[in-house]
């Protein structure tokens, strides 16, 4: 049956709109720019994290104090709520205090190392030979097993180089630090069929018969069981660059004091060794275990909504870092942006519909692994929705690269949803904001935004400038506040500030991938 309509409800069609747009600040770019560009935080919170509580290694006590401190930060910016909420990391927690390497003879020098994540101690000096132990490429099971049963007796009571030492070539044509405004368009760009799908390379060459990480973890055995007394790995990187990450069992038992070297260094003892020279090294390495670091936080504060207060827009990034470092762009400076996006809007009034909440997550470098549980917690999957907070999420936005500006964002979900985030960034060309595209992945890897995709929810991660984040910085020991680009990162956090407004203001949530059209869970890769 037709109903007649009322002449008010004529009007309320007609005005609701202008209404709902009146809620909407017309000059909060503005408000926000100057904030920032006159005001701004974000370096002192990163001197902080960094310089005060960097190295933060998932379980440790530097990791739950930086998360502490960025509570009680944001306490007194105004925002609420603000707690560590715990999840089974199910490992203890692992500090490296003290470490030295030299070597003593035919010369005596100097050598610089960083030290394993999960690995034990020297327990004191070692003092002794060293041995390399020249590995085969790319073994089976078979002629693994083989070579090391060769190898036995050459170990026992060695410090062991393990590898050939890498040759890195000098690099004639550097990357750019920056990506052009062509590329970041053709990247963003909505007409663009490629757009958005990442600028990955194929890989040719068929997998090897076993993963690095099963012959790391059976040469540690080996070593175990046979006496070594100090493992050390090659860098294979330039200008004294060093990537240490952890003993991937977590299990100090099961592999014996482990440094990686600079390549400089292992390669001059690989030369010294190949001239017949015997070669001595000392080792001192002091680490210590904290059990309750089994249990890790995420870290939580909140900006509380008004008329929507229960639907959430969250903002983020990962405040563990590895242990070579002070984890200044990876990912320091990303949770520094994120806090400091949301601390402009309340410094500024904004009284936002839906609630803020910013997350600082844990976990992250072990495999994404503290977003991942508080995605499950709180939201559950896509196939088994935890309700009503799967349904009240706006979207969680991400920031993870370095200290390159945010030159757009990646969208999980229909276009419709990368076209809102689009405008919200428009006014930020000059800038270098180039845009935002959609995407449908929902593969968990590279960061935590990746985890809130996996289940079917909006993650929105930002795309930056290089700089020096993959050809110096990225897990290496030269990730330091001093890598940090200040115009860059308050750069990011304006327009990032300007995102969050338009989300938590907006009359409607971010449009979502209805069923018939959300892909499946991607297939399990092997480790």
């Amino acid at each position: 049956m037709v109903r007649p309509v009322s002449a008010a409800a004529l009007l309320f069609a007609l005005f609701a709109p202008l209404a709902a747009q009146s809620r909407l600040d017309s000059g909060i770019n503005a408000k926000i720019r100057e904030e920032e560009n006159g005001h701004s935080q974000i370096m002192k919170t990163l001197h902080v994290l960094t310089d005060v509580y960097g190295p933060r290694v998932t379980g440790s006590p530097n990791l739950k104090a930086a998360g502490e401190w960025a509570i009680k930060q944001m306490q007194s910016w105004g925002f609420t709520n603000g707690h560590l909420e715990p999840w089974d990391f199910g490992h203890p927690g692992w500090v490296n205090e003290r470490f030295s390497a030299h070597i003593t003879a035919p010369v005596k020098d100097q050598l610089t190392c960083e030290v394993v994540a999960w690995t034990p101690g020297t327990d004191g000096t070692v003092a002794a030979p060293a041995y390399q132990m020249q590995m085969p490429n790319r073994p089976d099971a078979a002629q693994l097993a083989a070579f090391l049963d060769g190898e036995k007796v050459k170990v026992k009571g060695k410090i062991v180089l393990v590898g050939k030492h890498t040759i890195v070539p000098v690099n004639i044509t550097p990357p750019a630090k920056r990506r052009t405004d062509e590329d970041v368009r053709a990247q963003y760009d909505p007409d663009n069929p490629n757009g958005g799908r990442g600028r990955g390379r194929g890989n040719d060459q068929p997998p090897p018969p076993m993963t690095a990480r099963q012959i790391d973890e059976q040469v540690d055995a080996f070593l175990v069981a046979n006496g070594a007394r100090v493992r050390v790995n090659d860098a294979a990187r330039e200008h004294g660059q060093i990537i240490a990450f952890n003993n991937r069992t977590y299990d100090l038992a099961k592999a014996v004091p482990t440094v990686v070297m600079r390549n400089e260094d292992y390669g001059r003892i690989s030369r010294l060794l190949a001239d017949g020279s015997a070669v001595e090294l000392e080792f001192n390495i002091v680490n210590k275990v904290y059990p309750e670091g089994r249990t890790a936080y995420n870290t939580i504060a909140e900006i509380s909504g008004s008329d929507k207060k229960d639907e959430i827009v969250m903002l983020g990034g990962h405040l563990d870092s590895w242990q070579s470092a002070t984890g200044a762009t990876d990912n320091a400076i990303g949770c520094a942006t994120m806090m400091e996006a949301a601390r402009i809007l309340k410094a500024i009034g904004v009284a936002p519909r839906r609630t803020i909440r910013v997350a600082l997550w844990s976990g992250e470098e072990e495999g994404i692994l503290g977003s991942q549980a508080y995605v499950k917690e709180h939201f559950g999957t896509f196939e088994n929705q935890k309700q009503p907070e799967y349904s009240k999420l706006v979207a969680y936005l991400n920031i993870d690269s370095g200290t390159g500006r945010a030159r757009g964002a990646g969208v999980f979900g229909p276009p419709a949803a990368a076209a809102v985030v689009r405008r919200a960034l428009a006014p930020f060309q000059d800038l270098g904001v180039a845009g935002a595209s959609a995407t449908t992945s929902r593969v968990i890897g590279g960061t935590d935004s990746t985890s809130f995709n996996n289940v079917g929810l909006p993650g929105i991660g930002f795309g930056q400038d290089p700089i020096e984040y993959n050809t110096h910085t990225h897990h290496t020991n030269l990730d330091t506040y001093e890598r940090v680009i200040e115009d860059d990162v308050k750069a990011s956090a304006i327009a990032i500030a300007a995102t969050l407004y338009e989300l938590a203001m907006r009359d409607e949530m971010l449009p979502r991938l209805p069923a018939a059209q959300m892909p499946p869970l991607p297939t399990p890769t092997r480790p």
